[in-house]
């Protein structure tokens, strides 16, 4: 009987061929994400949808951490969500004074919000979100930081070229207005939220 370790025994035939790169990279790229001059004032992990228009309903953007960003500089913050494992951008807006989060019908931890000019895509485009978090205690402490995140943006303009925006005095355009930036009827399912728990669950 043959030693058992000979069948460990490298055969002539066998050989492990190598082969040289055509290209070697010697110097590392740097990647910039333009956020290497902001800290981080809020962090949590959620999801994100945007409203269809032509369609009419809700449509999801991705899974991820959802941040506030102030500038080191300037202080003013925004919003910025990247999807899970691609980076991927699904949210990047300034936070102004003009913006109402509103909860979701049927659901204590989602909230819904306008944006004039988001710049996840190119061009910006004015967009209608929806963020679900894990749980209510989640969610609240987003509308925390997302206010004042908006008084922080506020008085930085306020300090250099004036008021925001002037509010009409008006009663009547006031209400025109404000009907003006109501939120779609449709809602992010609650059936849709069941399937998605666990994702959103705070890492």
């Amino acid at each position: 009987m043959a030693d058992a370790s000979d069948a460990l025994a490298p055969r002539e035939e066998e050989h492990d061929p190598h082969f040289e790169p055509v290209i070697k990279l010697t110097e590392q790229v740097e990647t910039k994400t333009h956020e290497e001059d902001e800290e981080v004032l809020f962090k949590m992990r959620a999801k994100l949808f945007r409203f269809a228009t032509d369609s009419s309903e809700w449509k999801e953007r991705g899974t991820g951490d959802v941040r506030l960003l102030a500038h080191k500089e300037t202080k003013k913050v925004r919003l910025v969500m990247r999807r899970d494992k691609t980076l991927k951008v699904c949210a990047n807006h300034a936070i102004s004074s003009d913006m109402k989060l509103q909860p979701n019908i049927g659901s204590d931890r989602s909230w819904v919000w306008k944006v004039a000019a988001d710049y996840s895509e190119s061009p910006p485009s004015s967009e209608t979100l929806a963020i679900r978090f894990a749980n209510a205690d989640n969610a609240a402490q987003f509308k925390e930081a997302f206010e004042d995140a908006q008084k922080t943006n506020v008085g930085i303009v306020a300090s250099t070229d004036g008021p925001e925006e002037t509010k009409p005095e008006n009663p009547e355009e006031a209400a025109a207005e404000e009907a003006s930036e109501e939120v779609p009827a449709a809602e992010v399912t609650e059936e849709k939220a069941e399937e998605t728990t666990e994702e959103t669950k705070e890492e």
